[in-house]
């Protein structure tokens, strides 16, 4: 009988290989199956035996002895010895508290891990959106090449004008095959490199963008408080003041208790107890906790440099995102609805055997704002991006 289970997961991988993927559902599936992710997870779950241990007490030793005196005399004797560890009050907490401590780190570098993953991928989705929508507009206007040329080639008296207006358009018409040839090859390899990044085959991508209204950079701002690497660093110096803690409770010394109990053959036999302790007579404990301070100190310094740094990537991922926005904007609202005028003239024009010279180079001029806006999107996603990971946003 078939585990319905299985069947449900059958019907999931058949329906992700006859639809286009959105860039959703590629994170989603990424975060679930990354090789990266998943070896922190288990460091994470490795690090959960080290807060059991941590509290443990140390394990006893046991040691036997004997001497070669005669049996006939009272020194002669036979030793079990039994000693046990008792760590001075607080150590095994603080023990334990630093092996937590290592587990927020790793959390929090779980989570960095996926901030700097998805970031890759909508990088890398932005790329193929950029390039498929440079494919269709070469191809377009392949197409509008290839017809003006017929239909000037159409007219039966044609002049030495129109003949090199028609061989340059047939220029025109091969740097556009080459082109739509060059963005297919990296068509193939975006996808390469996002399946890669994914962690599994990639060759659709339904993925729609529009240039929205620009965020305010104030909003923004108040918002790197949640960044990944701030967190970090903060995890890191809740660990060094735990280590720093622990190395001043090292200057407290550890009790072994003792208990043995000696066999004598022909005389009493007798238990013997005793108790043994470290003397930090020589100072080792003092440079112990003098190097524990000045790695608080560092991590606080480092935190401080983390901050700085946040707010610098992100006044420049502003300005590179408000660029774009701009760029995109001259180009549709100001640029190509004049060109599009022109375009339409032209076009009028070779309706009636007009220069297809004046078309070309006008078609030519309206590929290239094109190209502009499309880069232009690309840019302000990707950006958008660059924002959105610097203020700690796992989507």
């Amino acid at each position: 009988m078939l585990n319905p289970k299985h069947i449900f997961m059958a019907f999931i991988l058949l329906s992700v290989e006859v639809y286009a993927l959105s860039l959703d559902e590629i994170i989603d599936k990424s975060l679930m199956q990354n090789p990266s992710l998943e070896s922190i997870t288990h460091k994470i779950n490795a690090n959960r035996s080290s807060i059991n241990l941590s509290n443990q007490f140390a394990n006893p030793t046991l040691s036997y002895s004997q001497n070669t005196i005669s049996a006939n005399e009272p020194m002669s004797q036979k030793v079990l010895t039994l000693a046990q560890k008792i760590y001075f009050y607080g150590k095994r907490d603080v023990k334990k508290e630093i092996a937590q401590a290592d587990e927020n780190i790793l959390h929090v570098s779980l989570k960095e891990a996926k901030i700097n993953l998805i970031k890759a991928i909508k990088e890398r989705a932005y790329s193929i959106w950029k390039l498929q929508e440079l494919y269709k507009i070469v191809e377009k206007y392949e197409n509008i090449t290839r017809q003006k040329i017929e239909l000037s080639e159409s007219y039966t008296s044609t002049s030495a004008n129109q003949h090199m207006g028609i061989m340059s358009a047939e220029l025109t018409l091969s740097d556009l095959r080459i082109e739509k040839s060059a963005i297919k090859a990296k068509i193939t390899d975006a996808y390469a490199k996002l399946s890669y990044l994914a962690s599994f085959e990639i060759d659709t991508l339904d993925l729609s963008l529009h240039v929205n209204s620009m965020p305010s950079i104030k909003e923004l701002q108040k918002s790197l408080t949640n960044n990944s690497s701030l967190a970090l660093k903060e995890r890191e110096i809740q660990k060094s003041k735990k280590l720093q803690e622990s190395a001043a409770l090292q200057s407290y010394p550890d009790i072994n208790l003792v208990a043995g109990y000696a066999y004598r053959e022909n005389f009493d036999n007798f238990f013997n107890f005793g108790v043994a302790l470290s003397l930090p007579i020589y100072g080792s404990e003092t440079y112990k906790q003098e190097r524990a301070r000045e790695m608080t100190l560092l991590s606080q310094s480092l935190k401080q440099d983390i901050s700085i740094e946040i707010s610098s990537e992100l006044k420049t991922a502003y300005a590179q995102m408000y660029s774009a926005y701009e760029i995109y904007h001259i180009v549709q609202d100001e640029a190509l609805p004049q060109i599009e005028h022109m375009f339409d003239l032209s076009d009028s024009s070779i309706s009636t055997g007009g220069d297809l010279f004046k078309y070309i180079d006008i078609l030519t001029q309206k590929l290239k704002l094109e190209r502009k806006s499309i880069a232009a999107v690309e840019q302000y996603y990707k950006f958008k991006a660059e924002i959105s990971a610097l203020m700690g946003e796992i989507r």
